[in-house]
């Protein structure tokens, strides 16, 4: 392992426009998913309403994510990346308009957050496809697939703990207003980079048509179709742990919006130092391993948090269990994204996003609805043991080699 491996991808100005510009805008938006969550949880004290605020914002990628797969393999996917930003932007505004005029609606801000969640249903899939545009050499790809992982939990360490310091001083409506300048820098950074000439499909089918093949390929690629239902179940029943964080912050350590940040930006840490550890690797067929590793710490993390109301040792494991989470988005990603062709990879990530994106609102609304029968500790715990059993059931699967679409290794 070498980490002058991790920042490789830095070579391309295209990737650097690329990285600095969604890293502003990923703080915003973490800012501003931190403020909603603490203004439904202080509005009605349930976690069955951050749930639902949660399944409000990431529900739709469930439904539309294949088809924002088949859009960045059928279109122009800087014009979509800009029609996806600037629809964000456009959420961003009404948000903090709404919020500042003093319409504290539990419907409307579920209505909002779903609105964003349809342009994140068509941006997440071109974006990550898009990578492949504008990195020249395959050897970069998995450094940078990596480091947008990275990126993703840089921010999500960085907005919950800035968004917790200004939600205790300035308000929520601050958090919006700043989340809505951040998309002008992405979408300045977006219209800056040299993208390589459009090439429209020498013919275009049917959506459905491409909807069809899509599954039918991952069907046929077990790897792919495994890390899917992999990512699926853990996203479902796992990740969505984070639900249970505004209770623990504010009935457990009777804290406010800071430390309900500080929570969030620990879990980021620990997020942040795990994906640049997978961003670091120069043999791909390791992943499978360390993910297998990762996934009984984060199990066994949350076991230990159930029964943790020490607030400096929970926050330890919640970098812990950040650590063992966030690996398995970036790992899951780019092993489908360096087994499948480049005629198909649109299509793949939309089902990538669908089976993490997709399920997290369910498991968010589950979870909240358990946790509401059983008790939030009760709910972690068992979030701990299932994630063991599902690493158990897919060990075999985890320990065996990786099957690369082309000869050609990606990573030397």
């Amino acid at each position: 392992m070498t980490y002058a491996n991790t920042f490789r991808a830095f070579a391309s100005n295209n990737y650097r426009l690329f990285f600095f510009g969604q890293l502003v805008s990923r703080i915003g938006t973490w800012m501003q998913r931190t403020a909603v969550i603490w203004v439904v949880y202080t509005m009605t004290h349930s976690i069955l309403m951050v749930g639902l605020a949660t399944f409000a914002e990431q529900f739709p990628s469930f439904i539309l994510s294949p088809a924002g797969g088949i859009a960045a393999d059928r279109h122009n996917r800087f014009k979509v990346l800009m029609l996806t930003q600037t629809a964000s932007l456009v959420q961003a505004i009404l948000l903090t308009i709404t919020y500042f005029s003093g319409l504290h609606y539990i419907w409307l801000i579920f209505a909002l957050s779903a609105l964003l969640g349809v342009a994140n249903a068509y941006d997440v899939p071109v974006r990550q496809a898009m990578v492949n545009d504008i990195i020249q050499n395959n050897d970069d790809l998995p450094s940078a697939i990596a480091m947008n992982s990275s990126l993703n939990n840089f921010t999500r360490l960085a907005g919950p703990a800035l968004a917790g310091i200004i939600l205790a001083k300035y308000g929520a409506t601050v958090c919006f207003a700043l989340n809505a300048i951040s998309f002008l820098a992405v979408i300045f950074c977006i219209y800056k980079m040299d993208f390589p000439p459009y090439q429209p499909p020498t013919h275009k089918q049917n959506p459905w048509t491409d909807f069809k093949e899509g599954i039918q390929y991952t069907v046929e690629h077990k790897d792919i179709g495994k890390t899917l239902y992999l990512s699926a179940l853990l996203s479902l029943l796992v990740v969505t742990y984070n639900t249970l964080q505004p209770y623990f912050a504010k009935d457990i350590f009777h804290g406010d919006a800071a430390i309900y940040g500080y929570i969030n930006a620990s879990t980021g840490l620990g997020a942040l130092v795990s994906t640049l550890y997978i961003a670091s690797q120069k043999n791909i067929q390791r992943l499978k391993s360390i993910l297998f590793t990762n996934m009984i710490v984060l199990g066994i993390g949350l076991i230990l948090m159930s029964f943790i109301h020490f607030l400096p040792l929970y926050i330890v494991m919640c970098f812990i269990c950040g650590f063992g989470t966030m690996s398995i988005m970036p790992t899951c990603n780019t092993l489908i994204q360096t087994t499948s062709s480049p005629q198909m990879r649109g299509r793949v990530v939309g089902f990538f996003a669908m089976s993490t994106l997709g399920t997290l609102p369910l498991g968010s609304l589950f979870i909240g609805w358990l946790a509401k029968i059983i008790g939030a500790e009760n709910c972690q715990l068992g979030q701990g043991i299932v994630c063991i059993v599902i690493t158990l059931c897919f060990a075999k699967f985890l320990h065996a080699p990786i099957k690369l679409e082309n000869k050609t290794s990606l990573i030397k």
